[in-house]
């Protein structure tokens, strides 16, 4: 069994580069992002490419991104980079969910990109690089003002969606449009309810526990969540603790146990469960490819 020196230890292990903790903000710029394995994490990702290109294998679709194009996908869904051309370079944004709610796009792209679509928009000739390359800066600065700004006029980079030609790839699949809308009391929930699930996922909570904190009707947050995400509740909650274990182990300390307990699990059995129905393989094959992870990405 796991004691607070353990759990300690393991909390400090996130402090580093490939942290998946689900209310960080990552921004970096790449030109080696091959992935030897799928992987998944807590928050929306957005891509812009400032030169070659690249193709992701997500769920059941691929995507192929030439110079000047910019995505954006939930990166709930395992994804995985199979192909860089050469001379390729890119900013990679992990956007913390709460974010994502705050955006004004349309109530259907909305729900087709938290149901495991991307959506691309090709910006030759714009500023975008220009602007990327200052959001990057900002993102990883030490000035919190900065931080916050930069936030503020990604949001409004991609509500640009809303005016400028767009696809939407997810293989095909059929979606829903939720037909209630989302008004200032529902989104004003939604921002709570991610606020609360970051701050104790750790935590022995449901959904019972979530609306009792926003002192709402587990109906009404249960539905709610789902009609704006896609998602239920617990799914979003098991997700949020499946991306802080896999932090936890591309360490080569962490004993599997541990990391089930300090990510919100209550069990070892409950917890390899949700990891293989996520993944499709155990927390130990995983633990087992993470060099290749920790190489590739």
């Amino acid at each position: 069994m796991w004691n607070g020196k353990t759990r300690g230890k393991i909390l400090n292990q996130l402090d580093h580069e490939l942290d998946v903790f689900p209310d960080k903000l990552l921004a970096r710029v790449n030109d080696t992002c091959i992935m030897a394995v799928p992987h998944w994490h807590a928050q929306v990702e957005i891509n812009f490419i400032y030169s070659g290109g690249m193709s992701y294998r997500m769920s059941h679709y691929g995507v192929d991104l030439q110079a000047g194009d910019l995505c954006i996908f939930w990166g709930g869904q395992p994804h995985q980079a199979i192909d860089l051309q050469p001379g390729t370079e890119l900013a990679a944004i992990h956007l913390p969910l709460v974010h994502f709610f705050r955006l004004r796009l349309s109530a259907e792209l909305m729900q087709r990109l938290t149901r495991g679509g991307s959506a691309v928009t090709s910006t030759q000739g714009s500023s975008d690089p220009e602007l990327f390359r200052r959001l990057t800066d900002y993102m990883n600065g030490d000035d919190p003002a900065r931080r916050t700004y930069a936030i503020e006029e990604l949001l409004m980079r991609i509500n640009r969606l809303n005016f400028e030609p767009h696809r939407v790839i997810d293989g095909g699949e059929e979606t829903e449009t939720s037909s209630e809308p989302l008004d200032a009391s529902a989104f004003r929930n939604i921002l709570e309810i991610c606020a609360y699930v970051t701050e104790n996922f750790r935590d022995d909570i449901g959904s019972a526990e979530i609306a009792s904190s926003l002192d709402i009707h587990p109906k009404y947050a249960m539905r709610v969540f789902t009609n704006s995400s896609g998602m239920t509740l617990n799914e979003y909650l098991t997700l949020m603790r499946l991306s802080y274990a896999q932090s936890l182990l591309l360490e080569d300390d962490a004993n599997i146990l541990d990391v089930a307990l300090a990510s919100g699990f209550g069990s070892l059995s409950t917890f390899s469960q949700a990891f293989r129905k996520v993944t499709g393989q155990s927390p130990s094959d995983f633990r087992r490819q993470r060099g290749s992870y920790l190489l590739a990405v």
